[in-house]
């Protein structure tokens, strides 16, 4: 079987694995939704007030997808990878053709077309329920593909080196709910101490919401990067910091536990 074989053969396994799990498939789209309509709806200020969420709608869309793009690859590849290791499943798969590399890129694939809708659901509802007024760029599509092979490799990483499945899944948590709110999603950087202004581009999560945010908002004046459009830039340097993440996430992987 080609190594193209092997992938689609790991695909369809993990595709299967997702929609028999009607408690993930539920949380996966039902989580975002509910912060749209808790944020988006319910806890609204008017632009200029000051304060949190007193921005424009549009200006948090990148928060709204990041929901998704960061949590969904990092609890999903956290507890898919400890399961795995549990159940020395990797000592297995070293016996076959499949690569580290091939069932990581293969697991991506699959959070990749998991996302992929539930970033459609999130936009529909953030224009129905806050009439942000977006552009839908095709800038977005590359964002998103971009982002999840970044945090997917991420996920595996914490998946490989937390020694349970819990573990994995609170280490997950306990790193994605601070970048979700301190990368220039839902907290604008003038709000922040100065000291804090680094950190914040340490967070691959940062470069996803500033290029979204220039794509979808070009209101919102995002700077540029060395002289570079800001969408490109930020692509760009998200890009890096995927083929970075995901490599090590690969490497990552035992063979056997």
């Amino acid at each position: 079987m080609s190594r193209v074989g092997r992938v689609q053969a790991e695909v369809g396994a993990g595709w299967r694995s997702f929609v028999r799990r009607r408690t993930a498939v539920f949380f996966t789209f039902f989580f975002p939704a509910i912060l749209i309509v808790i944020f988006g709806a319910l806890v609204r200020t008017d632009p200029g007030e000051g304060g949190l969420f007193a921005e424009s709608a549009a200006w948090y869309v990148p928060g709204y997808l990041a929901t998704v793009v960061l949590f969904t690859p990092f609890s999903r590849m956290g507890s898919e990878v400890a399961r795995h290791r549990e159940g020395n499943r990797f000592e297995k798969l070293a016996t076959t053709p499949v690569s580290r590399g091939e069932w990581l890129a293969a697991q991506t694939i699959v959070n990749a077309a998991i996302i992929g809708l539930a970033c459609v659901l999130i936009l529909a509802l953030v224009v129905a329920l806050t009439g942000a007024e977006i552009i839908y760029s095709p800038w977005l599509v590359p964002y998103v593909l971009i982002g999840v092979i970044c945090f997917c490799g991420i996920g595996s990483l914490l998946g490989s080196y937390t020694d349970s499945r819990d573990g994995a899944v609170a280490a997950s948590n306990a790193i994605a709910l601070p970048l979700l709110f301190l990368s220039e999603t839902f907290i604008a950087l003038d709000q922040l101490p100065d000291w804090f202004d680094p950190l914040v581009n340490l967070s691959p999560l940062t470069y996803f919401s500033r290029g979204v945010r220039a794509a979808t908002y070009p209101e919102a004046s995002v700077p540029a990067v060395a002289g570079v459009d800001p969408i490109v830039a930020n692509l760009a340097i998200l890009s890096v910091l995927a083929v970075a993440t995901f490599a090590f996430g690969a490497w990552s992987i035992p063979q056997t536990d």
